[in-house]
């Protein structure tokens, strides 16, 4: 069997990422023709938007910065003027402030390419919104691709024993009209994403098979994920009534507060299909025309029924609203009267997937909770890499994506 190595990439890692403050909500970044990715895969010259809510109201001066790298994040040798033609750490100018809202809020909104920007290379692209005093407030990755190979994929089923009813194998094929593969085995390098997320990716895949000018990848385990189960789901778009999802809704105050139906472990149970978007939200709501600055916020309660959890166990909520990291703002709590994990989020009227994840001795299992299950749809992206001797980055030449709604054997 060949050996090379994959990476499980680390929410923070590598091309300086930042997470952002508790005052920054409803990030949302996505290309207009794809409203639930919140990953831009984009080819170059398209345009895609970033939009985000501070919930300290007013005008602060936000900037944008962009740093092209390399097929592991790691960034590029390049200059600004070999990627960029016109300049980045560019002042954030479209905003406005939340209408007739409990919570204020000012939306702010970046669609790149624009006037004082555009890109020049294919890559991997870390976007950094910061301050006046160039201080990182969050990051944002997205990706740039040009259409030079053609991308076919499916999904099976596991062909060994023991993970056959857990996980779901990537199979591609990948060739090209236009660009002639030379020394495949090293320039050309494949990442394959579940769901738009990076802390599972699967990198550095090398061709299992050269047909020609055909590159050919039919591994089982090499490029398998665990299945996972469908997400959780709720909706409150009207805060004046329970909807999909919502046991009770009610103001306390100057917050509005959604109690969601208590949910149960899944990890024991037979898989049943639920339709769902892949974790991502969707704004909506009732009370205006414009959701973006007439949405309103709201405490929602997640809850879990105790499954025999250690009392050492930690358990989270994640999904794209907390860009899938198990981190404290997304803490559930063992409330021992009513024996039910607890805790609340505060985020925008939506639509929005969820699920429930487990630390175990600082150890994160984003399955262990819900179940792994072969049968589960979920979405796959591939990116195809290639540097060739003369290069000095990964050009990204091409990228496929495929929901398994037909895993086969």
């Amino acid at each position: 069997m060949k050996k090379f190595l994959l990476f499980l990439l680390p929410l923070l890692s590598l091309a300086q990422e930042k997470t952002a403050p508790d005052y920054i909500k409803t990030i949302i970044f996505r290309t207009g023709d794809d409203p639930y990715s919140q990953l831009p895969i984009v080819s170059l010259g398209g345009s895609f938007t970033l939009s985000f809510d501070d919930l300290r109201g007013g005008e602060t001066d936000y900037y944008y910065t962009l740093t092209h790298c390399n097929y592991n994040w790691q960034p590029s040798d390049l200059l600004k003027s070999e990627y960029l033609r016109g300049m980045d750490d560019v002042r954030l100018t479209q905003y406005r402030h939340s209408y007739s809202t409990l919570q204020p809020y000012t939306h702010y909104n970046l669609t790149l390419p624009n006037d004082d920007t555009e890109f020049l290379l294919t890559g991997n692209y870390l976007l950094t919104i910061t301050d006046s005093e160039q201080q990182p407030i969050f990051t944002r990755r997205f990706v740039l691709y040009s259409p030079t190979t053609t991308v076919q994929l499916s999904v099976k089923q596991s062909r060994e024993v023991k993970y056959a009813e857990t996980r779901q194998s990537v199979q591609m094929r990948i060739s090209s009209k236009s660009l002639q593969f030379v020394s495949p085995n090293t320039a050309v390098k494949v990442t394959i994403l579940q769901n738009y997320r990076w802390d599972n990716a699967i990198m550095n895949v090398p061709p299992q098979y050269i047909l020609g000018n055909d590159l050919v990848y039919k591994y089982d385990r090499e490029t398998s994920f665990e299945g996972g189960n469908e997400y959780f789901y709720f909706e409150n778009r009207d805060l004046r009534s329970p909807t999909s999802g919502v046991y009770a809704t009610r103001r306390e105050g100057d917050k509005y507060l959604c109690q969601l139906f208590t949910q149960a472990p899944r990890a024991h149970l037979p898989y049943t299909y639920n339709p769902d978007i892949d974790g991502n939200f969707r704004i909506v709501s009732d009370h205006g025309r414009d959701n973006t600055i007439e949405g309103e916020y709201a405490l929602v309660q997640f809850s879990l029924a105790n499954n025999n959890l250690s009392p050492s166990d930690q358990v989270y909520v994640y999904g794209a609203f907390s860009d899938n990291a198990l981190t404290e703002p997304y803490q559930l709590h063992l409330d021992e009267k009513q024996n039910v994990y607890v805790g609340n989020v505060y985020l925008k009227q939506g639509f929005y997937n969820y699920k429930f994840a487990l630390k175990r001795n600082g150890k994160a299992d984003y399955n262990a909770i819900g179940g792994n299950f072969y049968q589960t749809e979920n979405t796959y992206t591939v990116l195809v890499y290639y540097r060739d001797t003369a290069d000095r980055y990964d050009r990204v030449i091409g990228m496929g994506s495929l929901q398994s709604t037909q895993v086969t054997r």
